[in-house]
Parts: C-alpha cells; structure tokens; sequence
C-alpha cells in the first residue's frame, strides 16, 4: 500500500515542544492546508481517493484512526502524534474515524481543491483500481 508514517522533526523544551514541517519532510509541494475539528462523537470524515492528490495527515491533537484501501487490502492507522505524520499517495480510498474529543485532523495537500480528483463513490474506486 502507497502509505508511509513520517516523522516530524521535534525539537523538546521544557518550555514546550516544536515540531517543523519542511521541504525535506513532505516529498511533494504543498499548495493547500486545512484541518477537521470538532467532529461529533460518532462522524466520519474522508470516504474518497484522489486521482493525482497526495496528502500529509497529521493529529495535532486528540487521536483518530485511518482506514485505508487499495482496492485490495485494508489498513487501519491511528494517529495520535503530533510530531508523526500519514504520508497518503494518489490511489488510496481514506476513511477517518473514532475521533476522540478535541481532535484536531491537519492535513497539507499536494494540490488545491479541484472536485474532477476526488472518487467519492467506493464501488466506482474499486473498478478504477481493477482497471489499472
């Protein structure tokens, strides 16, 4: 599967820790960020894939879990570190689940919004993977 836990650079203090994201931590351009937050007890976030998007998906705080397809296996990563990151290439179905309270889901994106990139349907991404 095209996925990869990263670390973030952490620089510890006593006052606080800092943790620094890079050129050399993401391997692709960013061009969008943006972050989930109070999701309700229960919700779902994610349930698509993207043609050519790649995406860094980091807990700044709180956990939730990733579940992850590539039309033939599945993998489910918590995330519940804010100095590691999700590394999620193009062709991977995303799921985000079992937000705890107050979780904060970052996720810097290779590519601005553009819809014609999403595959929001599940069946019609299991084809495009028989496809290829």
């Amino acid at each position: 599967m095209n996925i990869k836990i990263v670390q973030i650079p952490k620089i510890e203090d006593p006052r606080g820790n800092l943790s620094v994201i890079e050129k050399n931590v993401i391997p692709f351009e960013f061009k969008r960020v943006y972050y989930l937050y109070d999701v309700p007890t229960g919700a779902e976030r994610g349930g698509h894939s993207h043609i050519e998007q790649q995406e860094f998906l980091i807990a700044l705080s709180g956990s939730f879990d990733v579940v992850l397809n590539d039309g033939t296996h599945q993998k489910t990563i918590p995330l519940n570190r804010p100095f590691e990151g999700l590394l999620i290439h193009n062709g991977i179905w995303r799921e985000l689940k079992n937000f705890s309270s107050g979780a904060v889901c970052l996720v810097v994106a290779s590519d601005v919004f553009c819809e014609e990139d999403y595959v929001r349907d599940f069946e019609e991404f299991i084809k495009s993977t028989l496809i290829s």
